[in-house]
């Protein structure tokens, strides 16, 4: 009687998207030790805790896109040259099949009590290959439900945007903006900045910045 062979996996597609943190540590450490700067005074520039870089680099923790952004800005550089190698291909074309994509995980926000729980994660899809020397950066942003980027940032540049699909809060210093598909913003990046999606379907966001930013 022959054996039945069990069903193959099926592959889950949120796990072929790797993690921010994938190649991060070695990237951070690596700009770290070519600045010659410790770990203590690249936490106090940042903001951070010696012990949370001492995970990150050692690839046990993943920042969140603020802390990365204050990390980039210590280190006189941008969270794309930490996430991604250089690019290979001079192609002008980037095809659908071979977007790269990197994931951060969700924001861990306070519920009742003392305990957290971790909100949506947000996804770059990255529309443009980072690339020394570029001044632009296209991305889409894909914002799971609930997902939000964190504290406020802000830095020298401009960026605008173009909600896809979904909802999107986006708030300039003090004031918040509600948007939906098809509505567009532009803000220059002194400007502190935040967003998040306040819905409960996905969010997506083509996403373009000046220098690059993420």
């Amino acid at each position: 009687m022959a054996t039945k062979r069990p069903a193959p996996r099926k592959a889950d597609p949120a796990s072929a998207i790797p993690s921010a943190a994938d190649g991060l540590g070695t990237r951070l450490r690596h700009a770290r030790l070519v600045r010659h700067m410790t770990l203590k005074a690249l936490a106090e520039s940042a903001g951070c805790s010696e012990s949370l870089l001492s995970k990150v680099e050692g690839r046990h923790a993943t920042p969140s896109l603020a802390m990365l952004h204050k990390l980039a800005i210590a280190l006189d550089t941008n969270i794309a040259a930490l996430l991604s190698a250089p690019a290979m291909t001079a192609s002008p074309v980037q095809r659908a099949s071979d977007r790269p994509s990197v994931r951060f995980p969700g924001v861990r926000a306070s519920t009742t009590g003392k305990s957290k729980r971790a909100e949506g994660s947000i996804t770059l899809e990255r529309l443009v290959v980072p690339s020394p020397g570029q001044l632009l950066q296209g991305d889409i942003h894909v914002l799971e439900p609930l997902a939000r980027s964190d504290e406020q940032i802000h830095h020298i540049g401009e960026e605008l945007g173009y909600v896809l699909e979904g909802q999107l809060e986006l708030t300039l210093g003090a004031q918040s903006y509600s948007l939906q598909a098809g509505d567009s913003f532009y803000f220059p990046s002194t400007e502190p900045h935040s967003y998040r999606n306040p819905g409960d379907t996905v969010t997506r966001i083509l996403w373009v910045n000046t220098p690059p930013t993420f």
